[in-house]
């Protein structure tokens, strides 16, 4: 449904997006990860139509951005981060206005806005002004604008920012809606756990390049990189950690600042062991090798790898 191939957009010397290749099928929902100024706004920009490639190609349905955009322009819904303007109009004339310039007309445009107003759970709202609703409210209305057309494509540019909690938990359920419907989505966000829950397809991008673009699983797997397994003992913190150091497959030991989860919450140093993946080692081996040497063993965990950590650690914080 969507494909770049060496999408590439430059602001004289500096170069937003460095020859990006993907592809998004139809029905996916695409999480578009990275740091402020990493490229994927200026993506969106350019699915949306609205900004011109330096080079390369994009395409959606088959079709040609910066060629046949009149063409793709009715298979897309193009979603800010900031609603804009239209704020002295009510939520009704608002819609309807948008309805008009789709080509929408009579009794089928009151059907649209009033489906449109239920799907988004605003139709109690739908003669208060826009500037009078929520941010999160406003953010629900410009989803509702832009499928009164009913598109096959929705580019979403951090469409959860600002929201507060119940307002991003609102937001996340209608889009898990709009995914059921068989929308194909493109959704970037910096609040990675929803989009872990939200996403099967994820994208990381840094200065301009696509560091990584899979699925969900694959992206965790690929993070992994050896296990880390945090240990607290109560005394002789370096010795203990000597002493693992020497098991089959440690790659390195750490031994952290103060820790007051351990030592029965009085605090206490913390070591952090990374395990080669190809070790194959048993880490609940691990408590038994410290009691039999001495050690009163206060903490044994394996660090989670999450889309947060995964994006930490195949990131380097760099940005144009």
């Amino acid at each position: 449904m969507i494909e770049t191939i060496n999408l590439t957009k430059r602001y004289g010397e500096l170069v937003a997006l460095n020859n990006l290749n993907l592809t998004i099928n139809d029905g996916d929902c695409f999480g578009f990860i990275g740091p402020n100024g990493a490229g994927k706004t200026t993506t969106i920009k350019i699915l949306a139509t609205l900004l011109k490639p330096s080079s390369g190609q994009a395409n959606i349905g088959g079709l040609t951005i910066g060629y046949q955009n009149r063409q793709i322009r009715p298979l897309i819904g193009y979603v800010p981060d900031f609603m804009g303007a239209y704020e002295d109009m009510v939520v009704t004339e608002y819609l309807e206005f948008f309805a008009a310039a789709y080509g929408i007309h009579g009794s089928q445009r009151r059907k649209v806005v009033a489906d449109v107003l239920e799907l988004t759970d605003l139709t109690y709202k739908a003669t208060a002004e826009v500037n009078s609703l929520s941010r999160g409210m406003q953010q629900r209305l410009s989803v509702a604008r832009v499928l009164l057309h009913d598109p096959k494509v929705l580019l979403m540019d951090e469409p959860a920012s600002g929201l507060d909690p119940r307002a991003r938990i609102e937001m996340r359920e209608l889009l898990k809606e709009l995914r059921r419907m068989g929308k194909t989505i493109l959704i970037s966000s910096h609040i990675l756990p929803e989009l872990a829950e939200l996403c099967n397809v994820v994208g990381i991008i840094e200065r301009g390049q696509l560091l990584f673009n899979g699925s969900v699983e694959e992206i965790l797997k690929r993070a992994k990189m050896g296990h880390v397994i945090h240990v607290g003992v109560t005394d002789r913190v370096d010795d203990a950690g000597k002493l693992l150091a020497k098991m089959p497959g440690v790659k390195k030991v750490t031994v952290a600042a103060d820790d007051p989860t351990v030592s029965n919450g009085k605090g206490g140093k913390v070591i952090h062991l990374q395990f080669d993946d190809a070790s194959g080692q048993v880490f609940t081996d691990i408590p038994n090798v410290l009691v039999n040497n001495g050690f009163r063993v206060t903490k044994f965990t394996e660090e989670p790898v999450n889309l947060e950590t995964a994006f930490m650690r195949l990131t380097k914080g760099l940005v144009q």
